[in-house]
């Protein structure tokens, strides 16, 4: 298969009658269209006070409907699942197919990664990729697309300040799951003072490392960089101006745009 084998991944098979609406009442995006066949949906896990705790993709292949998600939260994200369970016609189970994504013309059996078109697509197989590496945090930069374990911190980030409405993780008809209440409410009655944007750089700096104005107020902290160009979680108040940042020059650049 051409693409890029990650391993950073783990998968997990959902089966049981009542796998898609266990999902549906717990995720933030709705899932219920991946009942009607094949296709694959980014959606969140979030605590009862709104805060990111992990996200994934939600993948029905046609043969199996499977949890495409990041290797260092699954453990604490299928204990937090399955406390939910309660008498639900729903397993969870370890699957051996490999998640493998790229750019271009994708293989058969394969999506398009749902949060941006500069993504690619993904697929699930048993198949190593081949291709060469690709720079996915240079094109996470470009557009602005948060990483879990490095932007997306569990118990701290809120969706919608990390740009998952903008990237179709979100939907605000579907009904209730858990945290949707603090999300509506940051939707309808708040501006967001504070988010996820792309920054100027120049130099390289830790990530999380502290942006401070010209006058020593903080702003916030840097994460991914990529060549002059890196992802920050700031105050948008205090971004306007000079910033630094370890003692490199910070410019605001932009929110991202779909």
């Amino acid at each position: 298969m051409p693409g890029e084998m990650t391993s950073d991944r783990r998968v997990i098979e959902v089966s049981g009658a009542d796998a898609l609406p266990f999902l549906q009442g717990l995720l933030s995006n709705d899932i219920l269209p991946l009942g009607k066949g094949p296709g694959l949906i980014w959606a969140a896990f979030l605590s009862p006070q709104g805060k990111y705790l992990a996200d994934f993709f939600v993948v029905n292949t046609g043969a199996a409907l499977l949890l495409d998600m990041p290797d260092a939260l699954a453990d604490a994200t299928l204990r937090r699942l399955s406390m939910y369970r309660l008498r639900a016609n729903v397993q969870l189970t370890p699957s051996a197919l490999r998640v493998t994504r790229g750019l271009g013309q994708a293989p058969a059996q394969a999506w398009p990664d749902p949060r941006h078109t500069a993504l690619g697509w993904r697929a699930y197989g048993d198949a190593q990729g081949t291709a060469p590496l690709i720079d996915w945090d240079a094109i996470r930069v470009a557009h602005v697309i948060p990483e879990s374990g490095i932007e997306l911190i569990p118990d701290e980030s809120y969706l919608l300040e990390m740009g998952f409405e903008r990237l179709h993780g979100v939907d605000f008809r579907k009904g209730c799951y858990v945290g949707q209440e603090v999300t509506a409410r940051m939707k309808h009655k708040t501006e967001l003072r504070k988010g996820l944007a792309r920054v100027g750089i120049a130099g390289t700096v830790l990530v999380g490392t502290e942006i401070m104005t010209d006058d020593g107020k903080p702003v916030g902290n840097l994460f991914t960089q990529s060549g002059g160009a890196a992802l920050a979680y700031l105050r948008f108040d205090r971004a306007q101006g000079p910033m630094t940042a370890g003692g490199a020059a910070v410019t605001f650049e932009g929110q991202g745009a779909g």
